[in-house]
């Protein structure tokens, strides 16, 4: 009599239903994600984003060289604004560079731009915003009571 020997394998269990359920919802929540940006992207498109314009610029000391540290104040005009804009006081340090820079509304606009540093002469200017442009005020402050 001859043995015959057979080997039986066990067969991986094919999870069909659940991981294709799994990968269907997936799916259809990244469709739902996509769906909502879009929708979200569409309403910012039919509003505007509002405008600005910058008032920036350097301070300098005598003889020309940057001046960090310096505070900056812009002031608006409160007569020379439109009724619906809203505009306020607004301060700034000077970088190591001795630049400043504020962002504005983008209307009609006059400004006092103010400089004042530890050891030197305060100075102010006028600036004027009329839309989206970009004003630089440059200032080269005096030392108290003399050179430095």
């Amino acid at each position: 009599m001859k043995r015959i020997l057979t080997t039986t394998r066990k067969r991986k269990k094919r999870r069909t239903g659940s991981s294709l359920l799994s990968f269907h919802l997936l799916w259809m929540g990244l469709v739902f994600a996509l769906a909502l940006t879009a929708s979200a992207s569409g309403e910012e498109k039919g509003k505007q984003a509002p405008s600005y314009g910058v008032v920036a610029g350097t301070v300098f000391r005598e003889p020309g060289f940057a001046l960090p540290g310096a505070e900056v104040t812009l002031t608006p005009d409160e007569s020379s604004r439109p009724k619906k804009v809203k505009v306020k006081r607004m301060k700034a340090v000077t970088d190591s560079r001795g630049e400043y820079a504020f962002r504005v509304p983008a209307a009609p606009v006059r400004y006092t731009v103010s400089v004042k540093a530890k050891g030197f002469l305060p100075e102010e200017k006028q600036a004027e915003i009329h839309g989206e442009e970009r004003v630089d005020i440059f200032f080269q402050l005096k030392a108290e009571g003399g050179e430095r």
